[in-house]
């Protein structure tokens, strides 16, 4: 699986909790997204995983509300922001489902999300569901 080039840098999503992580505790998921800032990495999201992200913010971390206009600013700017045509249902939680249609929709080649169920899934359609640390592995950036 090819994981990109500075021509053709690899694509991926990344799940709501692993941007919450980024912004808020930093770490590896904050190494990703400074790599998606960077233009070194393509990242994918959709309208739903937007407002998931938005909702999850408001609900569980008031503390990075004030933050979020930046964030969602600095996400549609620097995303790709697709709107998949196809639904699916593999996994219980609908909101992972959503997840792994962004992916599809944005033709990435990897999930990075700290999200049990989507880990267990290791893959789907060709779609490699990854950790932080896992994917920082697959782009030597350890």
């Amino acid at each position: 699986m090819s994981i990109g080039t500075a021509a053709n840098p690899a694509k991926v999503v990344l799940d709501t909790n692993i941007i919450i992580s980024a912004v808020g505790f930093g770490g590896k998921p904050r190494k990703i997204l400074q790599q998606i800032l960077d233009k070194k990495i393509r990242a994918t999201t959709s309208p739903v995983l937007l407002a998931e992200l938005e909702d999850v913010v408001t609900k569980k971390f008031p503390e990075l509300k004030n933050h979020f206009g930046r964030i969602n600013k600095q996400i549609r700017k620097k995303f790709k922001v697709v709107s998949p045509q196809a639904s699916v249902k593999i996994v219980k939680d609908e909101a992972d489902n959503r997840v792994l249609e962004a992916a599809i929709e944005g033709e990435c080649s990897f999930i990075v999300t700290g999200d049990k169920q989507l880990l267990d899934l290791g893959s789907f359609k060709g779609v490699k569901i990854v950790t932080a640390g896992q994917f920082l592995k697959v782009l030597g950036k350890t």
